[in-house]
């Protein structure tokens, strides 16, 4: 079996700010603080003896791949990343960073922010610009019907409310 993979799409090259500084952050945090400690360890694992049997040697040599792995991506992703941190010429419709309200055909209300590839989740409803929800919802404003293709069938949403800040600071 090969162990070819096919080349992944590279994602939008566009993030918040709010999500250059967690990357930043990330990055800071591995290559001074984690990386020095699995390195350290590393080595200690390394003095008591025969490498080949060694499992702590082996578990803190397979840890600073990953870890010099993920550095290498976040240290490759901040230098292409593209800051937006400026709201759109029109506020009604819906752009990179815009906080949207949908509601189902069941009725069922969802908050969704739209950002850059690097900073989603669905946890905290924030989605991916490269999402098929987030393409559907693109250029469309409040009071508009979108269909969402998904593998299992298509969903109808209609646009409660769009807007550039966090809903919480809005009164209802």
């Amino acid at each position: 079996m090969s162990r070819y993979r096919v080349p992944q799409k590279p994602g939008s090259k566009y993030i918040t700010s709010e999500g250059k500084k967690r990357l930043a952050d990330e990055f800071q945090y591995l290559w001074r603080t984690k990386r020095p400690e699995v390195t350290a360890a590393l080595a200690a694992a390394a003095a008591e003896g025969d490498r080949s049997e060694n499992a702590e040697y082996i578990y803190r040599k397979k840890q600073l791949r990953e870890i010099d792995a993920r550095i290498h991506h976040l240290k490759e992703r901040l230098e292409h990343i593209v800051v937006v941190d400026s709201r759109p010429g029109d506020e009604s419709m819906v752009f990179f960073g815009a906080w949207v309200r949908l509601k189902d055909d069941e009725g069922n209300i969802a908050d969704y922010r739209i950002v850059g590839p690097d900073e989603f989740d669905h946890t905290k409803g924030l989605i991916s610009m490269d999402s098929p929800v987030a393409r559907a919802l693109m250029k469309k404003a409040e009071g508009d019907e979108v269909i969402v293709k998904r593998p299992k069938g298509d969903a109808l949403f209609t646009i409660v409310r769009v807007q550039y800040r966090p809903f919480e600071e809005v009164d209802d």
